[in-house]
């Protein structure tokens, strides 16, 4: 039990670390160069790989066809770009996937 509370309290620690480390570090002074470009560029890199990973294993050839994968990912799409609340988008996305693969397998 002991191994496990401080397994916990050490990643708390790293998180709350990795979430507070901009604000230590650049609170004072403007972030590099490197910072402004990795900011504007990663965030649509990490989505499009996220949405890659989503679909590698989809077999495209056999029932339903990607058909519940396709449907999760318009309806995530659809909703935030009605609602702008990712928590909402995600949750009617993954919702949809579900739901479809429950009905279509």
């Amino acid at each position: 039990m002991t191994r496990i509370l401080l397994t916990v309290a050490a990643m708390a620690f790293v998180t709350v670390l990795t979430r507070a480390a901009p604000f230590l570090f650049f609170s004072r002074r403007k972030p590099p160069a490197t910072i402004e470009y990795l900011q504007g560029y990663l965030p649509p890199a990490l989505m499009t790989i996220l949405v890659l990973a989503a679909f590698k294993d989809v077999a495209w050839a056999e029932l339903p066809h990607g058909v519940p994968e396709i449907a999760g990912a318009a309806t995530t799409a659809l909703v935030h770009l009605s609602k702008r609340n990712v928590l909402l988008s995600i949750a009617c996305g993954t919702a949809t996937f579900i739901a479809l693969t429950r009905i279509l397998t």
